[in-house]
């Protein structure tokens, strides 16, 4: 098991389910779980201290979604609230790994998700700026 990977570092955002994320059977639609997921990135993010907007402007990156794989387990339904959470699996120069899971009742979904580091004009691949490196390492160490 990778050491990011312990309860110590799981990050938990909550989300109520509204009538607009639900499709005409009155479960969520599966696209809107990427949502749920996103927010709980940034959220993570931002508990990290550092905003996207700050990231875009002092360092000149951006963080784009590379690669989505997700399972979707069991229905989540209008009204209910829901924990995604967030845990960092791998790092790279470029790229991050999460695993996220969105939680009711029952677990509903369950997701990898990596997104990579890019530059903000040009949309290269760019290094992930060090303090956020140092911020993760400082986790994984148990800080």
């Amino acid at each position: 098991m990778n050491p990011l990977l312990n309860a110590s570092h799981l990050f938990t955002w909550p989300v109520r389910v509204y009538y607009e994320d639900t499709d005409s059977g009155g479960v969520v639609y599966y696209a809107n779980y990427l949502r749920f997921l996103e927010r709980a990135r940034t959220e993570w993010l931002r508990a990290k201290g550092f905003e996207q907007t700050h990231l875009m402007t002092y360092h000149h990156v951006i963080f784009v979604v590379r690669k989505v794989q997700i399972d979707y387990l069991s229905p989540a339904r209008f009204n209910d609230t829901l924990s995604i959470t967030v845990q960092v699996d791998a790092v790279s120069r470029t790229t991050i790994e999460f695993v996220q899971r969105v939680v009711g009742e029952r677990e509903c979904a369950r997701a990898r998700v990596k997104v990579a580091c890019v530059d903000a004009v040009t949309f290269r691949p760019a290094r992930i700026p060090n303090e956020l490196v140092q911020t993760m390492e400082s986790c994984q160490n148990g800080h």
